[in-house]
C-alpha cells in the first residue's frame, strides 16, 4: 500500500526514483502491515512491534516518507503526528503542573505522564527529533523506556543518526542508555544520498519572498509586498500570550506580522513563542536579518528554530537580509543545523512550498 503510494507520489509531482527513499518505504511498509494486522494484541505492556527511526541530510524526503506511513494508518490505532519541539514543551508543561499540585518525585511523574500519553496515542510519529539541552536529555529516557513498556510504537525523523544524538552535551554519559533504547525499540534507516530534494525543487520556482542586501530599495519592495498582501488594511499593534508572558507584535494587519530580526532573535524567545507566533499568524515578514558568525550563536539557535516553527506550521516567510540565503551563516558551531534551515528558506521561496503547505 505504502509502496503504491509512494510511486504515484513520485509521479504526480515529477520526483526522481530514489533507491535510499524506496528501502525506507519498505520498512514502513511492513511496520503498516505490522500495525494494522497486529492491531487487537499488540497495545499491551510488552512491545510487540518495533518503530522506525528515519534520519539523513536535509531534504532527503525524512518528513514525507514518514507521513505516508501516518495518512495510510486507520485513526482506531490512535495516531499522534507531532513536532518534537512541541512534544517536548508539552511534556515539561505537564511535569510543571503536576509538581504544584503533587508531592511526587519526578520519576514517579513521567510515570503518570507516560500513561496519558499511552492512552490517548498507540502509533507516535516524531518530526525532526533532536536534543539540545541537558534536562531533555536527562528526561528522555526514563520516559521513553515506560512509552514503550505501554507498547507506544515509535516513528521519528532525525538529520542525526542515533549515536550523534546530544553528541558534546552536559552528562552525555548519562544519556548513552536512551540511545541503546532507541535501537533496540526501534529499526534504524539511514537515508544516505546526499541530494536535497527540496533544493532540486525550487530551481527556477522562486516567490521572489527573499530580499537582499538591506537598503532603501529593498526595504520600498517588503513595504510593497506588505502593503500588497494586507490589502491596505489598517496596521494594529497586538499582544501575544504564552503563559503569562506578553509578546509584544508591533506591526499586524490581516493575518500578517512583521517583525525586526531583533525582535525575534536577539531577545530572550523560545519554541513556544515562536509556535505561538506560527499559529496566529499566516505569513510573516522578518526585516534586517544580519549575517551571523560564531559570535551570534545564540542569536544563530533561536533563527534557526524560528524557521522551523514557521516550517511546520505553514508560514509564509518574506524577508530581507544582508546576504544571499546560503550566506547567512558563516560561523561554525551549528553549521550542520544551518544547512537544513537554508533548504527550508529555499522550500520557502518556492510555489510548490504554498502548494503543499496550504
Amino acid at each position: 500500500m505504502l509502496q503504491e503510494k509512494y510511486q504515484k507520489l513520485l509521479k504526480e509531482n515529477n520526483f526522481q526514483a530514489d533507491a535510499a527513499q524506496e528501502k525506507a518505504v519498505l520498512v514502513l511498509q511492513n511496520l503498516f502491515v505490522e500495525l494494522t494486522t497486529k492491531s487487537r494484541k499488540f497495545f499491551s505492556k510488552k512491545q510487540e512491534v518495533k518503530g522506525v527511526y528515519l534520519y539523513g541530510g536535509v531534504g532527503r524526503g525524512k518528513s514525507m516518507i514518514m507521513d505516508l506511513l501516518f495518512e495510510s494508518l486507520p485513526s482506531s490505532l490512535k495516531k499522534r503526528r507531532v513536532h518534537f519541539h512541541q512534544f517536548m514543551i508539552e511534556t515539561h508543561d505537564f511535569l510543571h503542573q503536576a509538581r504544584n499540585s503533587k508531592s511526587e518525585d519526578t520519576d514517579d511523574l513521567l510515570m503518570g505522564y507516560a500513561k496519558q500519553v499511552s492512552k490517548d496515542t498507540k502509533v507516535l510519529c516524531f518530526d525532526e527529533f533532536h536534543v539540545v539541552n541537558v534536562v531533555d536529555a536527562m528526561i528522555l529516557g526514563r520516559l521513553f523506556t515506560a512509552l514503550f513498556e505501554r507498547g507506544v510504537v515509535v516513528v521519528s525523523t532525525s538529520n542525526w543518526k542515533p549515536d550523534d544524538l546530544y553528541e558534546g552535551g552536559l552528562q552525555r554519559q548519562l544519556f548513552l542508555p536512551f540511545i541503546t533504547l532507541l535501537k533496540q525499540k526501534m529499526h534504524v534507516v539511514h537515508l544516505d544520498n546526499d541530494v536535497d530534494y527540496r533544493e532540486l525543487s525550487t530551481e527556477g520556482g522562486s516567490c521572489g519572498r527573499y530580499f537582499h542586501p538591506i537598503n532603501e530599495e529593498t526595504k520600498k519592495h517588503l513595504e510593497e509586498k506588505y502593503q500588497e498582501l494586507s490589502g491596505g488594511a489598517q496596521t494594529d499593534i497586538q499582544t501575544l500570550q504564552v503563559k503569562g508572558r506578553d509578546i509584544q507584535v508591533s506591526a499586524t494587519a490581516n493575518g500578517i506580522a512583521r517583525f525586526k530580526y531583533a525582535e525575534i532573535c536577539e531577545q530572550p524567545l523560545g519554541a513556544e513563542d515562536y509556535i505561538k507566533i506560527a499559529s496566529s499568524f499566516h505569513t510573516i515578514i522578518l526585516e534586517n536579518v544580519p549575517q551571523l558568525a560564531s559570535d551570534k550563536r545564540n542569536e544563530a539557535k533561536r533563527f534557526i528554530l524560528f524557521i522551523d516553527c514557521l516550517y511546520e506550521a505553514g508560514c509564509i516567510l518574506i524577508m530581507s537580509s544582508e546576504s544571499y540565503i546560503q550566506s547567512i551563516y558563516v560561523g561554525e558551531d551549528h553549521g550542520f543545523e544551518f544547512d537544513r534551515t537554508v533548504s527550508r528558506l529555499m522550500e520557502m521561496n518556492s510555489a510548490e512550498y504554498e502548494t503543499k503547505k496550504h
